[in-house]
């Protein structure tokens, strides 16, 4: 066991879905160290994701623009760091400009994998498998040595949300908590490939509100997939209990709103890994993207993909034309799958 004396830093993905998938490297890390205090330093749109860990001890947020390499600006953030004692820091991006922050703030030992030749900045540097692990196991690695072997069993990504949080998010957004809920996810930042259509989406929501007509089926999103959630909304005939939430609630209201859910559809994108952490019935739909790469790990989860010739592409628009990929899974199917896993009513 190493030593207890110091702080860990964990420098995060810049993706929701991944920050999620690298929680159980902070289980890892806590297992190992249990009185060192983890903290991240995570770009401001994906700090919310981290405040529902509990191995978290403080989130700060990168003061950078996106893209910027900024080499003075992070020189003096460097110098900020350098005073909150940390023994250690894990680097999850790749790129060379995440790297040399803890190389500035004299952090000693400083963790991750060789990405953009990141030698020296780099002194504890894992390589990757080709092809590439998947993402739970990847940046999972990086709590034993490079040469370690892989570990077996891993823990699953965990979040939590208080009930007082679900209360002030159904609260913010009109929602009754004491009718069930189900959640959509319809967008994909990736690109519109990855985005099961609307109508299709439509389709289930009037499926589980003949099965329930208590029951609300909100649309969760930013404001980019307020569109895509109006045409869901358009498909089903707008009926009592389908709500476009999309660009009305945080990133944090969505944790809340997800943990009290009593299933979530999505596409593969940040609130799907969202729902799988808080162990939700979760139905993971899947087209230009491998399942196999970043599944869901609730309790209850189903994946869904035709895993056709064609895919996975991993394209953000279909090279093809016709996304027969996401096109080709029907509604019908998803709810056969979605039904079961729904609580009585």
């Amino acid at each position: 066991m190493t030593s207890q004396s110091g702080r860990t830093l964990v420098i995060s993905p810049n993706w929701i879905g991944d920050a999620v998938m690298a929680q159980p490297l902070l289980q890892l890390l806590k297992a190992a160290n249990p009185g060192r205090p983890i903290d991240v330093l995570a770009p401001p749109a994906v700090t919310p994701v981290w405040r529902q860990m509990a191995e978290v001890a403080e989130v700060l947020e990168t003061p950078f623009r996106h893209g910027a390499l900024q080499l003075k600006e992070r020189w003096r953030y460097a110098r900020l760091l350098r005073q909150r004692g940390y023994a250690d820091a894990y680097i999850l991006p790749n790129t060379l400009k995440y790297a040399l922050i803890p190389w500035l703030a004299g952090i000693p030992r400083r963790v991750g994998y060789k990405g953009e030749s990141r030698y020296g900045l780099i002194n504890v540097m894992h390589f990757d498998d080709t092809p590439p692990r998947p993402m739970v196991p990847f940046y999972a690695a990086l709590a034993d040595a490079p040469d370690a072997a892989l570990r077996g069993a891993l823990p699953k990504p965990r979040m939590e949300a208080s009930a007082g949080q679900v209360a002030a998010a159904c609260a913010k957004v009109g929602l009754d908590p004491a009718r069930p809920l189900v959640v959509f996810a319809p967008g994909a930042e990736f690109g519109g490939a990855k985005r099961w259509p609307p109508a299709h989406f439509g389709q289930l929501a009037l499926h589980i509100l003949a099965r329930d007509p208590q029951a609300q089926v909100a649309l969760l999103g930013s404001p980019k997939d307020a569109d895509t959630c109006s045409e869901v909304v358009a498909a089903a005939g707008a009926p009592a209990g389908l709500l476009s939430l999309a660009g009305k609630t945080s990133l944090a209201d969505a944790v809340a709103l997800i943990s009290r859910s009593a299933g979530v559809v999505s596409n593969d994108s940040g609130l799907l890994h969202i729902a799988s952490a808080l162990n939700r019935p979760v139905i993971a739909i899947y087209g230009p993207t491998d399942p196999d790469h970043a599944p869901p790990f609730s309790d209850l989860a189903a994946s869904i993909s035709l895993r056709l010739d064609c895919s996975p592409c991993r394209q953000r628009e279909c090279p093809l034309g016709h996304q027969n990929c996401m096109h080709g899974i029907s509604a019908g199917q998803v709810w056969q799958t979605l039904e079961p896993m729904l609580a009585p009513r």
